[in-house]
């Protein structure tokens, strides 16, 4: 309806914003006149109005983004529900709540933006219409009686607000579809998938979403309490814990792979407790070495308690210290002291563990869960070690990670995980062109194989066999089936629910399904940036570029030498033609992964668009002429961006000849090849033809 301008008020020295309108004037200036009135920390004011324009406070903020902890999005919502109380005792509708329109300030502080285009409410008689039967609002958070230009009250306010909850915890709409027809008949005739946080957030939320307005809370008042009271009665709420890294006391620094091993084994023991939500390792281990107050720590990965540690290794003996912390008061729950020999670890592992879930009363389920297999003591120390290598994400780190499993299995060929995370080793290096994927993805199917032999309920088993299904066969109902069985796990490992999203879910064209289930991992493990740019690839082959683009910069944040963030943001901001900042972020990819053939081509592309085209030939040169890591798929992205779609057809052939495990990533930003006359005979290629 209009533009926004940021403006200076010269006579009071102040920035403001002025949003110009272009459309229905003559429905504004009374309204406005009356919202002005309005006086809330959480409303942005309204300064002055003219004929054909508002003057707005300035506000410097970003949009609420999701998925968020439960008890950090009731704190963030909060203030709008005291916002919009206000507006309501005052008889003011909104009409347009979503997330865009509440800003959340560097202090913390949330606003609510656009109350100039709100209704005023004139007794018991209000319509979204405007005059000329117009409907008012976004289709995603209208309500129902919103959609249909019904009579509309307070209570068409609070669906929208139980909808932007919604998408604030779940990372995802409650109502969608690929335009403003399907969504809306999704909002008047479908219900939205439940939100499965177990906390009472979900009754709240559901109630808000409910399709007639009389089963709705009746007032924002009413709204603001339960919200209040869901936040501050810890009993409904799951059970919850994280355990963060074990510091390492011991005189040789080199032994941090093995406080860092019984802390992820202490977590593998909790997630077989039924009932107790448990942080996964990526995002409990994102605070080590960082001093930050442990209420802090469990704010930002929504837990109710924190358990923290230190080994002390000497020998053959080790001295185990924990405590479990009550987050909410800070004060200890419980603490021990183990000493041993080492030979004890998975005795100290299993004490600890059992402790814990007695200090946290949680009832364990009728049936025992499955007794843990003991590898030996050396073959687990080797183990711990290739896990400790194989996180850095190097080409030198990888290979010294293989040593290590291959020391482990030789030790313990009965070790299931063992082989498991053996064969992921060998889909990340061929995933990142280290490999060569027929070399590599025959390996990733033995080491599964071995391990679904030993234990045929081990979940990453069944999923490595359906991401060489996908990725490697190309035969999709084979993968269809893996992932079914590795999916039955309850509950779902978040790295499993990745691997379905990107293994299976990304290549068939399921791109928003994709995208719920890595959201929902995120939920499990939030700080996990792998897992978030991987969303982010989801997010923008569903067509949600802003979306996809918060979430990689946001990863980006969390760790900027992070060379695969620097590599997305490059890529689609060479595609979207923002050229200077892809030249940025083209070169930073590169310089922190020259040996990644993608980041190679991606460089060649913003050079050759900068006009370094001598630079760009050298590199694509070298990409054309190395024998030693298949290179196609780095030629590939390097000709689509350069616009030359029959060349890079030609190397996405060899690339999916190769089978590159990234083809699919790549095809998911490559709309230009998908839309060409080469794309029939690639998608047989990939026998994607019948899907």
């Amino acid at each position: 309806m209009g533009e926004v301008w940021r403006a200076r008020d010269t006579r009071l020295g102040r920035t403001v914003a002025i949003k110009r309108l272009l459309e229905h004037l003559e429905r504004f200036e009374q309204e406005a006149r009356a919202i002005s009135a309005l006086n809330h920390p959480n409303i942005c004011q309204l300064y002055d109005i003219g004929p054909d324009y508002l003057v707005l406070e300035y506000i410097e903020g970003q949009p609420l983004r999701g998925p968020l902890p439960i008890g950090q999005a009731i704190r963030a919502v909060l203030p709008i529900a005291a916002a919009l109380e206000q507006a309501h005792r005052r008889g003011i509708l909104h009409r347009d709540l979503k997330p865009a329109n509440i800003l959340l300030t560097s202090s913390g502080t949330a606003k609510l933006l656009d109350f100039g285009l709100a209704k005023v409410l004139k007794g018991e008689i209000d319509l979204t219409q405007s005059a000329d039967g117009m409907v008012v609002g976004t289709a995603t958070y209208m309500s129902p009686e919103q959609a249909q230009g019904q009579p509309a009250d307070v209570r068409s306010d609070i669906f929208s607000f139980g909808a932007v909850v919604y998408e604030l915890v779940s990372g995802r709409r409650p109502f969608d579809g690929n335009t403003s027809v399907q969504i809306l008949a999704a909002v008047l005739h479908e219900e939205p998938r439940p939100l499965e946080t177990g906390s009472e957030l979900d009754r709240i939320v559901m109630r808000c979403l409910r399709k007639r307005p009389d089963d709705r809370f009746q007032s924002m008042s009413d709204l603001r309490l339960s919200l209040e009271q869901a936040l501050v009665r810890p009993e409904l709420r799951q059970p919850s814990i994280a355990v963060l890294p074990f510091a390492n006391l011991s005189a040789d620094k080199e032994n941090e792979y093995f406080s860092d091993g019984l802390a992820e084994e202490i977590i593998n023991a909790l997630t077989r407790i039924p009932g107790l939500k448990v942080t996964a390792r990526t995002s409990a281990f994102a605070f080590r070495g960082k001093d930050q107050d442990i209420r802090r720590i469990a704010e930002a990965l929504d837990v109710r308690t924190v358990l923290e540690g230190s080994v002390r290794r000497a020998g053959s003996r080790i001295r185990v210290t924990a405590q479990l912390i009550d987050a909410v008061d800070g004060y200890h729950l419980w603490s021990e002291r183990y000493d041993g020999e080492l030979a004890d670890v998975f005795a100290v592992q299993d004490e600890i563990a059992t402790a814990i879930t007695q200090a946290l009363q949680v009832k364990l389920a009728s049936t025992s869960a499955p007794t843990r297999y003991t590898p030996s003591i050396a073959c687990y120390e080797a183990y711990l070690k290739a896990l400790h290598e194989a996180r850095k994400l190097t080409p030198e780190a990888l290979a010294r990670s293989r040593d290590w499993f291959e020391q482990a299995i030789a030790l313990d060929p009965n070790f299931a995980l063992a082989h498991s995370m053996f064969g992921f080793h060998f889909s990340q290096l061929a995933n990142y062109g280290l490999l060569a994927a027929h070399t590599a993805m025959p390996l990733v199917r033995r080491e599964a194989g071995k391990a679904l032999e030993i234990d045929p309920s081990l979940p990453d088993g069944h999923a490595m066999l359906g991401m060489v299904a996908a990725l490697y066969d190309y035969d999709w109902p084979a993968a269809a089936r893996h992932f079914a069985l590795a999916m039955e796990t309850d509950p779902v490992p978040s790295q499993v629910r990745r691997h379905y999203a990107h293994y299976y879910l990304l290549p068939v064209g399921r791109y928003r399904d994709a995208a719920e289930q890595c959201a929902r991992a995120l939920t499990e493990d939030p700080l996990d940036l792998m897992g978030r740019l991987r969303y982010a690839q989801c997010l923008r082959a569903s067509g949600q570029l802003d979306e996809a683009q918060r979430e990689r910069r946001q990863a980006l944040e969390l760790d900027e030498n992070l060379w695969f963030s620097h590599f997305l943001i490059g890529l689609d901001h060479l595609i979207d033609g923002h050229h200077r900042e892809a030249l940025h972020h083209g070169a930073r990819a590169y310089a922190l992964a020259p040996w990644n053939p993608s980041a190679a081509g991606l460089h060649a592309a913003v050079l050759k668009t900068a006009g370094d085209d001598g630079r760009a030939r050298e590199i694509v040169t070298q990409l054309e002429n190395d024998r030693t890591c298949p290179t196609a798929l780095g030629l590939a992205i390097y000709h689509l961006l350069c616009s030359d779609i029959d060349t890079c057809a030609d190397w996405t052939g060899r690339a999916i000849a190769d089978r590159h495990p990234a083809i699919f990533y790549f095809l998911s930003h490559a709309t230009a090849l998908r839309e060409s006359h080469r794309w029939p005979a690639l998608a047989r290629q990939l026998n994607l033809g019948s899907l």
